[in-house]
């Protein structure tokens, strides 16, 4: 008979505590979940609003398996996370199995190494229901917003959507982020940078950079004062000097680590999130779902070892942090190193990236803080009040910057480094002018969400916690409310203005402005259901609401508040809601826009939501005409397109003529412009304008797509069709009934050479594909 059976959720964790345990202790893992709410059904009473689980088919071998173990062992030991969806997946282990909760043990523990697996053999405690109806009434709330309200969404805007809680108020963030930016109309103003030359007591030159204390409003106040200048004496007026002390930022939690792995090592939330479980269940990292900044005594103490080791000891100062997130739950640690002494890992790329990064931040919060000796100079210009300021600083001691220096969102703008240094100066000393430059900028608007800022954003709302951040910044874009794309942003001028000895020279320069990249933009599908909730279900879209939800769910944790009648207050109102909007009648369809009528037929033209995106439609369905419809292109958007753009759409398709006794037509699509002949498509490139394309243009595109066919057919075989040799991305390759073989790289240049049963040798000893994992 089996001693003890231990039951974690993933198989890396499983043979990661296996090797702590010892041949008396089996662990097998639940791989997750083993049961959860019917995926094609709402799956909750409608009267007493209890969950009814059942446990999906491909688990069911899975359980067997563990209930044949549970019978035969003597103990049973449920060491799933720490947090509440892990104590959810104990309690359905418990009821599944047919477990006595009141005799089961219960483990925790927030890093997996040996000492604190056995600490937590050691203090078993009891299942907590509380934290298990705190995870039940999330997944029952959800479960009630998104079944109750997706079938509206179909109904009144388009087949196929779906509404989530947390996910809804996210998309809100985006859209009207977009709005704000689309509202912001650009001021001019004008920065004026000086460089001054000063002769230092060895005879020598120094230089001196300076901006002035104000921004012009107008072009004609800046070279007003350029003017002034050309006879203006320039002497040092007052000096300060100060000490700065920089202290170093707090160990991760999940939201800061997300943002910092984005901003440094440009990984997605989800992609993090994915490196950061691996090492913890390689027994790396502490437990990586987490809002507190709290650190172990020992993590403390280890990290004074190490930097003393690796530094010295003037480098070392331990401190403990203290978490002020709003509604912070589950006071665990932040996320560091299990072992500081293991400055690198073994491991993937992203792996040891990732760990580089949680190391670094985690001993730069244990050091010293930077000093900093700052200096500014304020310089006089004779006859203006206006004047110059030159600053300079220089790092007395580097302290934690000696490992880390945190990164911010507006990085990109170009902060000053520290470290410049400005020369020994004193009042009254005379500085020569070298060089006045003026340039036009433009005031800034505000700026798109990355994945990264949003999820700082929904932290400082109080909305989601730190297992929800990921998921719901993923499905958002899963169902394409929100993408994440590059927008080009414009052309645009700016005058350059430099006074050089008696002589102001101006140039015109330009600049690409609003270019971003990797932020996260609505789509039209997106805007029309945020809308449409907006003006329907005000409550579940109010970020106070959406606070409040997470904040009963931590009361439900500490056992403060009862979950049911937490879903029934819910439910009362919000039901009535959603039959009110299914049954209202509307003239329009959601999203739906007049933009004005078609000239010369006086037919109505809009723009909406159809069953494939959104489109134009001339015409209505209660004319004897049918209407005509087209797709939006991927550049335009239902908010912003005019009448003229939309007429332009219904310019084409248009036939340019004829090539080989068929029709050439120039048509647009979802994805662009493209040139159809012979039922074969042909993109334009950028360059050509799909309503002045000729046909001769359009013919030497058919040709130059032909050519690059022929190019990819290398050989086709007499013994059998389905056998092929093409040309690919990463060179010849071998197609048979419709599946890609790989050619050995020495065969490479022979490709055009090999016979039908080379090539199927090929086809016969290829290794079996890998089982693609499901998601």
């Amino acid at each position: 008979m089996q001693e003890n059976l231990v039951i974690v959720e993933s198989p890396a964790k499983a043979k990661t505590i296996e090797k702590f345990l010892g041949k008396d202790y089996k662990v097998m893992s639940s791989y997750g979940h083993i049961r959860d709410l019917k995926k094609k059904e709402l799956s909750i009473d409608s009267k007493t609003l209890e969950p009814d689980y059942e446990i999906p088919d491909e688990k069911k071998k899975l359980v067997a398996e563990l209930k044949s173990n549970a019978k035969k062992a003597k103990k049973i030991w449920l060491a799933s996370d720490e947090d509440r969806e892990g104590e959810a997946i104990s309690w359905h282990l418990c009821e599944v199995l047919g477990l006595d909760e009141a005799k089961t043990n219960r483990i925790v523990f927030h890093e997996i190494t040996k000492s604190a697996i056995l600490d937590a053999i050691q203090s078993p405690r009891r299942l907590d229901m509380n934290l298990v109806n705190a995870q039940q009434a999330r997944r029952v709330l959800d479960r009630l917003v998104g079944f109750k309200l997706s079938p509206v969404l179909w109904r009144k805007v388009k087949p196929a959507l779906s509404a989530g809680r947390v996910q809804s108020v996210a998309v809100r963030l985006i859209v009207e982020r977009e709005r704000e930016i689309q509202a912001f109309k650009s001021e001019p103003y004008y920065r004026v940078n000086a460089l001054f030359g000063i002769t230092n007591s060895d005879g020598s030159q120094s230089e001196v950079k300076a901006e002035t204390d104000m921004r012009f409003k107008t072009h004609d106040e800046a070279i007003k004062f350029l003017e002034l200048c050309k006879d203006a004496q320039f002497t040092v007026g007052g000096i300060t000097k100060k000490p700065l002390r920089r202290t170093p930022a707090p160990p991760f939690t999940t939201s800061t680590l997300q943002q910092e792995a984005a901003r440094k090592l440009g990984f997605t939330v989800s992609q993090t999130m994915m490196v950061a479980q691996r090492l913890y269940e390689n027994g790396r990292i502490t437990y990586m779902r987490t809002d507190s900044v709290n650190l172990s005594s020992l993590a403390i103490n280890t990290s004074k070892d190490e930097i003393i080791r690796l530094w010295g000891k003037e480098y070392s100062r331990p401190r403990n942090y203290q978490t002020h997130a709003k509604g912070a739950q589950e006071a665990h640690e932040a996320i560091r190193p299990t072992y500081m002494s293991a400055t690198e890992i073994e491991g993937t790329a992203q792996e040891k990236r990732l760990y580089d990064l949680i190391w670094k931040r985690t001993a730069a919060s244990q050091m010293a803080d930077a000093q900093i000796d700052k200096t500014t100079v304020t310089i006089n210009v004779e006859g203006t009040e206006t004047k110059f300021i030159a600053t300079g600083e220089v790092i007395t001691f580097d302290g934690f910057l000696k490992v880390y220096r945190e990164s911010t969102d507006d990085d990109e703008t170009g902060q000053e480094e520290t470290g410049y240094k400005l020369p020994a100066m004193q009042p009254g000393d005379v500085l020569q002018r070298r060089e006045i430059t003026s340039t036009e900028r433009f005031s800034m608007g505000p700026i798109r969400y990355t994945e990264a800022s949003l999820v700082h954003k929904l932290e400082e709302l109080g909305i989601g916690r730190p297992s929800t951040y990921a998921p719901t910044i993923s499905t958002i874009q899963q169902r394409e409310y929100v993408q994440k794309g590059d927008k080009k942003g414009e052309e645009r001028k700016y005058v350059v203005d430099t006074l050089k000895g008696n002589k102001i020279t101006s140039k015109e320069r330009k600049e690409m402005a609003g270019s971003e990249k990797g932020k996260l933009l609505p789509t039209d599908i997106g805007i029309v259901v945020n809308d449409f909730l907006m003006q329907n279900f005000p409550e579940i879209m109010d970020y106070n609401f959406t606070a409040k939800v997470e904040q009963q769910f931590d009361r439900i944790a500490e056992g403060k508040e009862e979950w049911g009648m937490m879903m029934k207050d819910f439910d009362k109102s919000f039901e009535p809601t959603v039959d009110k909007v299914m049954n209202a009648r509307s003239e329009h369809k959601a999203g739906e826009r007049k933009l004005g009528e078609e000239p010369g037929t006086g037919k109505p033209v809009f723009v909406k939501i159809g069953r494939f995106g959104p489109v134009v439609q001339i015409g209505s369905a209660d004319d004897n005409e049918k209407p005509r419809f087209s797709q939006l292109p991927s550049d335009k958007s239902i908010e912003t397109i005019t009448l003229e753009e939309a007429l332009e759409l219904f310019k084409l398709p248009r036939t340019v003529g004829q090539f080989e006794d068929s029709d050439v037509v120039i048509g647009a699509g979802r994805f662009g412009p493209y040139v159809m002949h012979n039922k074969k498509y042909v993109s334009l490139p950028k360059e050509e304008d799909p309503m002045t394309i000729t046909l001769e243009t359009a013919i030497r595109l058919i040709g130059e797509k032909r050519e690059q066919e022929q190019k990819r057919h290398i050989k086709t075989f007499d013994e059998d069709t389905k056998l092929e040799v093409l040309n690919g991305r990463y060179g010849p390759y071998i197609v048979y009934d419709g599946k890609n073989y790989r050619m050995p790289k020495n065969l490479h240049e022979k490709a055009a050479e090999l016979t039908y049963k080379e090539c199927m040798d090929i086809v016969n000893n290829a290794p079996e594909p890998k089982a693609g994992r499901k998601r």
